[in-house]
């Protein structure tokens, strides 16, 4: 349910985008060339450049958030308060300390087939997307992480799988829902995948990677200088998760009486939350002198993301909905925060509003200067007309 909050970001960057071009048709992916996303992440990066025309998305940034606030608790299921432990530790952990899969968790992962397939049907796959996508789970097959990529399914039927499947292996988190067995296009690739932000719990750096060793569709990239790059978050881990004095000052002595039980919650945020400020801290550094102009990183920080009540990720209440809601349009206000070289981090003069209305406005001059341009800038694969036959029901 945190999605809610980049979700709500994407749609303001696509309304400024609106704005700045005077097209009030305009989308996210006619300003983005590549996008890349983990868990929630990945299912918002589909929305928005999958295509069943070919030509134009078929979802605007106001329905990533508006799936979750509408749909969630189709899948989702507050925990029971009945532990004030269990409910506050994450699915996985949960499962280890109590056993067994949970309760619910085939009924749920039900209800998350049912709404990836009303969402994308059963016919649309990585090539029915308008630009380049990357979309990562963790392949239990061969225990090793997996990038779902357009170009390369675009290459190979084999590397080519169906977009709710895709969805549904990112979006899957252990002991909340079920591993996915998927199939290629071909039928000759398996996977069995798992919540991509395992591995990859923010994709930037694969995504720039990406760019960057693509020379047939990105051919007049020499560096990042030519890069520019917007991360979203979902929000930082909740400062409830370990035990504050009134002055905000962790107390030791009762962090020391902790167990795995209590240590459960934290460790799951910190190795994720942690991973990904890593990459951000090695994105920065790599794009050095230029890191202002080229690169931003939105996220929640301080009191508001703080808020958020231990069950926020799986709480589908229209209470949390709220409350989720309200610290995204807290965030958009709040000083961006941006990461210093060599360590640590910086409170920006600007709000990340005002962030995403700059980068906004440069997006759509570089929009106008490329249909200026005689040569294209960047040269996408195209997708070969589909057979009816390339589609195969499990």
């Amino acid at each position: 349910m945190r999605g809610i909050i980049p979700g709500k970001v994407l749609s303001y960057l696509e309304k400024a985008l609106q704005s700045k071009s005077g097209d009030s048709d305009a989308r996210i992916s006619d300003y983005f060339d590549l996008a890349a996303g983990t868990g929630v992440g990945g299912f918002f990066t589909a929305m928005l450049f999958a295509t069943r025309d070919t030509s134009r998305p078929a979802f605007c940034a106001e329905d990533t958030w508006r799936f979750l606030a509408d749909k969630g608790r189709r899948f989702y299921r507050k925990p029971s308060s009945s532990s004030s432990a269990a409910s506050s530790t994450p699915a996985v952990f949960r499962c280890v300390f109590q056993g067994g899969r949970g309760r619910g968790m085939a009924e749920m992962t039900r209800a998350m087939e049912m709404a990836m397939k009303d969402t994308f049907g059963e016919s649309l796959t990585l090539r029915d997307t308008v630009k380049p996508v990357l979309i990562p789970c963790y392949d239990l097959q061969s225990s090793a992480p997996l990038v779902f990529s357009r170009a390369d399914a675009l290459e190979s039927e084999s590397y080519d799988f169906r977009l709710w499947e895709v969805c549904r292996a990112t979006w899957a988190e252990p002991g909340r829902f079920e591993p996915i067995e998927m199939l290629s296009v071909d039928r000759s690739t398996v996977c069995i995948g798992v919540d991509g932000g395992l591995a990859m719990s923010n994709p930037t750096a694969a995504a720039i990677t990406h760019v960057l060793h693509n020379k047939q569709e990105f051919p007049f990239v020499r560096g990042v200088e030519d890069l520019m790059v917007l991360s979203l978050g979902c929000g930082a881990a909740a400062a409830a998760s370990v035990p504050e004095s009134a002055g905000g000052r962790l107390e030791h002595q009762k962090l020391r009486q902790w167990g795995a039980k209590e240590w459960a919650r934290p460790i799951a945020r910190i190795s994720s939350d942690g991973a990904a400020d890593l990459v951000d801290h090695a994105v920065s550094l790599a794009f050095g002198q230029c890191r202002n102009a080229n690169y931003m990183r939105i996220q929640a920080n301080g009191p508001s993301s703080g808020r958020c009540g231990a069950d926020v990720d799986c709480d589908p209440s229209s209470a949390n909905v709220k409350v989720l809601l309200n610290v995204a349009e807290e965030m958009l206000k709040q000083k961006n925060v941006e990461s210093v070289l060599f360590g640590g981090r910086r409170i920006s003069e600007q709000t990340n509003m005002e962030k995403l209305d700059w980068i906004a406005g440069e997006l759509v001059l570089e929009h106008q200067r490329r249909s200026c341009r005689i040569a294209p800038t960047v040269a996408f694969k195209q997708a070969s007309p589909k057979l009816k036959t390339g589609i195969f029901p499990k």
